[in-house]
């Protein structure tokens, strides 16, 4: 199996803090470029996913409430733990896609790889062409 992943934004519907209400990524998630993704993502028919700084990998189909976490505020601990998600969620996968802005790609997510016992399966991709075609 094959998954395209992007990192989450700040940029999210404020509609929605405070509410409780749960949604999946792609309605909480309000930046430009992560929309980009997620509209690519669908229109190639591929499995995709957010990487949450608090929720770790999130699938589309998942729902969960409005969230406030910085990259900057992730503990050691915390870390640890996302690394563990990750794994954990995409072992399986032959090949993990990311996608990201490596003029704002935050520390974290660079630690996040490096630190991921699947970084041998990780490719990084800069443009939404790069999503979809073949690797299906």
């Amino acid at each position: 199996m094959v998954i395209y992943i992007t990192h989450c934004s700040a940029k999210k519907m404020d509609s929605l803090m405070g509410t409780g209400k749960c949604v999946t990524p792609d309605v909480l998630y309000s930046a430009t470029p992560l929309q980009r993704f997620v509209r690519r993502c669908k229109e190639e028919r591929v499995r995709w996913a957010i990487f949450s700084d608090l929720y770790g990998v999130w699938f589309p189909q998942e729902k969960k409430p409005w969230y406030e976490k910085s990259p900057d505020s992730i503990s050691d601990g915390e870390f640890d733990a996302l690394v563990i998600d990750f794994d954990k969620k995409l072992g399986r996968d032959k090949t993990i896609f990311f996608y990201h802005n490596p003029g704002r790609f935050h520390r974290l997510y660079r630690k996040l790889i490096k630190k991921s016992r699947l970084k041998g399966k990780i490719r990084m991709i800069t443009h939404l062409d790069e999503i979809g075609g073949s690797d299906k």
